[in-house]
């Protein structure tokens, strides 16, 4: 599986973004596809995620303002991202995981900056 990240760039603190991310793949249907974030300095935190079916988790710090959705017909999982804040500022990444939302990730994309300033 291969995952490529887009949509990154600098947004005001309340402010919006929405990532995307192209899957390229064998048996893409198998995966639950998630966002993850690394802040500098810090480590890399679990932020949403999604199945096939459209099953979703979510870090309790982000429910209600970030949503991730999935479009399977073009191999693409966006994340949408409302009244963002400057604490997370970091780098955004896109995962698969083939043992479900709270399985092991084991494909990752090459990251794609969020800069949110105050």
């Amino acid at each position: 599986v291969q995952l490529q990240a887009s949509g990154g760039g600098l947004a005001q603190s309340g402010g919006s973004l929405r990532l995307s991310c192209a899957a390229s793949g064998r048996a893409l249907s198998a995966y639950a596809l998630g966002w993850f974030r690394q802040a500098p300095g810090k480590e890399r935190d679990f932020v949403a995620a999604i199945t096939w079916s459209g099953a979703t988790r979510y870090r309790d710090s982000v429910k209600g303002r970030f949503t991730i959705s999935r479009d399977n017909a073009k191999n693409t999982v966006y994340l949408q991202m409302d009244s963002l804040n400057p604490e997370e500022t970091a780098i955004y990444y896109c995962a698969a995981s083939s043992a479900g939302l709270y399985g092991r990730y084991l494909y990752w994309g090459q990251g794609t900056l969020v800069t949110v300033s105050s």
